[in-house]
């Protein structure tokens, strides 16, 4: 009977998806920033081939604009967090009928 009722009723879906996606960004983000500071290299790896032309891998990464990146996409995170958190007070209140 309350199925997709949330749904329906707030942008809940959305706000999930978006905070999934947030914390895909940050685990890239950082991962590029580690690689970097390891020298383009896996810090429990063993030493192996070189990362090729074009692989994301590649090349030089400037550390501060992945960390210019990181706190632009926390910012979203949290942002996505307060709503989500707001439209389920919303729900509760609703539901309680006050």
């Amino acid at each position: 009977m309350l199925y997709g009722f949330i749904g329906r009723t707030t942008a809940a879906t959305q706000l999930k998806e978006a905070l999934d996606v947030g914390s895909q960004r940050t685990r890239l983000i950082a991962d590029r920033v580690a690689k970097a500071t390891l020298a383009n290299s896996d810090g429990f790896a063993l030493p192996g081939t070189p990362a090729e032309p074009g692989s994301p891998g590649a090349g030089p990464v400037d550390v501060e604009a992945e960390m210019v990146s990181l706190a632009d996409e926390q910012i979203r995170f949290e942002a996505n967090a307060k709503l989500l958190s707001k439209g389920y007070e919303q729900l509760r209140l609703s539901i309680r009928g006050r």
